[in-house]
């Protein structure tokens, strides 16, 4: 009777006691084999073929007629021909009529695109369509039979640990299958504005671009685009672009050709401790707006410089790397509630998204490495200022400024005209041609502005200072430490 009691209690009890044990992961697997069997045939090859242009002709050396040099010369310079270069990557079927996924730089300038599937079936393929933002492409062949196909899985689950295949056909030999673990989540390796990369120790080589990154259920969480390797080859260290971000991209591109992405018109920009000390913030976590476009979506809808974006359609926005990927995923013209933080109170704006007009990526004279210019000789802030404590020169934004420093007439406010090395604002990356347009909220428009504005902020006791500065064209705040 004891041992039975005992027996029930305990059952009774079970249900309490595993919600008190932490879920299993799921444990390493004996073998690949049956995963990689029914994954292979869904894993192709892709060859480019591109021609390039002929060299200029050059002239041969003046020889004597008959020279024993005159073939040597001819075959070294060889026949003015065009050359044609070729390269190989990977990709996968999504559908069994023939579209296929790979990277955009696998196929990117290709005059000729071919596919060899598992089975050494050799196809021509079209492209539909790629994006080079998140470095995609949708390829379409026409097979004369239904092709096996694999299927996009949700690459939010997936958690650092976890098991995953990795497969390509890198150099044209043959498929070849990999397997690590997810071993980072969230990477960002400036290969675009929509970096939110996997990183996976499953050896992933040169040639395995474009391929697939599975899970254990067979499902595609990942794109596998670029590797870490001082060498060259795999040293564990490999990129994937996760599913949930290519399966929006890869619809929109076999429904439009291109990506179709969301737009509201905001600058934006991370917060810092200076920054949001400066902006009494009680978090660094949001999307600082630094400038919004006039009649854009975000200014129609309320939205100003200054505001700290913490939500998004619902979403949180964790840094102002979050915010361009969910703008850029919302459907075009859907209104969403967007979350902000203004003047420390919690502020709800309803916001239509439109479409980004996919521009340049870069604007003009906006080189980090162009040629600092010289210091000036006039207009200065005097030495014994603040200012020069803080290692700035200011100048007025006169017809002489604007030209040495290409500043547009449309800007307005007080031109820094040199930075001492080592000092704070070189700290936080002020440079000559920077324009200071608002110091702690305030326009100025002449170096004494901002001298008396930082005096009497010392004054008030303020140990940082918020500057609002526009550096080619872009606007930034920046917190400049006083003390």
């Amino acid at each position: 009777m004891n041992g039975l009691f005992v027996i029930r209690r305990l059952a009774f009890l079970l249900p309490v006691l595993l919600l008190c044990v932490p879920a299993l992961a799921r444990p390493a697997p004996d073998s690949f084999a049956d995963l990689a069997a029914k994954l292979l045939p869904t894993v192709v090859n892709i060859a480019t073929s591109q021609t390039l242009k002929a060299p200029p002709p050059q002239d041969m050396p003046s020889l004597p007629p008959g020279s024993p040099l005159e073939d040597l010369f001819k075959n070294f310079m060889g026949p003015n021909r065009p050359q044609h270069v070729t390269s190989l990557g990977s990709g996968f079927i999504i559908d069994p009529s023939g579209f296929i996924v790979t990277n955009n730089h696998v196929i990117e300038n290709a005059d000729q695109i071919s596919v060899t599937f598992n089975d050494g079936t050799n196809l021509p393929a079209k492209l539909i369509g790629r994006d080079t933002k998140t470095d995609l492409a949708l390829l379409k062949v026409n097979p004369k039979k239904p092709l096996p196909a694999t299927h996009f899985g949700d690459s939010d689950t997936a958690r650092i640990g976890d098991w995953v295949v990795a497969i390509g056909d890198p150099f044209g030999i043959g498929s070849t299958v990999t397997a690590g673990i997810v071993s980072a989540r969230n990477r960002d390796i400036s290969s675009g504005p929509y970096d939110d990369f996997i990183q996976t120790d499953a050896p992933i080589n040169r040639g395995n671009s474009g391929g697939p990154l599975f899970d254990m259920d067979g499902n595609v969480i990942g794109i596998n685009s670029a590797i870490f390797s001082p060498s060259g080859g795999s040293v564990g260290i490999g990129f994937s672009i996760p599913s949930n971000l290519a399966k929006d991209v890869v619809a929109q591109l076999r429904q439009f050709g291109v990506a179709r992405r969301g737009w509201i018109g905001v600058s934006i920009q991370g917060v810092n401790d200076d920054v949001a000390e400066a902006m009494h913030l009680s978090t660094t976590q949001g999307a600082l707006v630094a400038n919004v476009t006039p009649d854009g979506p975000a200014a129609k809808a309320g939205l100003a410089k200054g505001d700290l974006v913490t939500g998004f359609d619902g979403k949180p926005i964790a840094d102002s790397r979050t915010l361009p990927r969910v703008v850029a995923d919302t459907p075009i013209g859907k209104t969403v509630n967007v979350d902000v933080l203004r003047s420390g109170h919690k502020v709800s704006f309803k916001v239509a998204v439109a479409k980004l007009d996919e521009g340049p990526p870069d604007k003009p004279g906006k080189s980090p490495s162009a040629p600092v210019p010289p210091k000036p000789q006039s207009n200065a802030a005097p030495s014994s200022s603040k200012l020069s404590q803080l290692g700035l020169s200011l100048a007025p934004l006169d017809g002489a400024a604007r030209a040495k420093f290409k500043v547009p007439g449309n800007v307005q406010g007080v031109v820094v005209s040199d930075v001492s090395d080592g000092s704070p604002a070189a700290e936080k990356n002020f440079r000559p041609g920077d324009v200071i347009v608002e110091v702690q909220n305030q326009n100025v428009s002449s170096p004494g502005d901002v001298e008396s504005k930082i005096n009497a902020d010392i004054k008030a006791g303020r140990k940082v200072e918020l500057m609002l500065v526009n550096r080619g064209g872009d606007l930034t705040y920046v917190g400049l430490r006083l003390d």
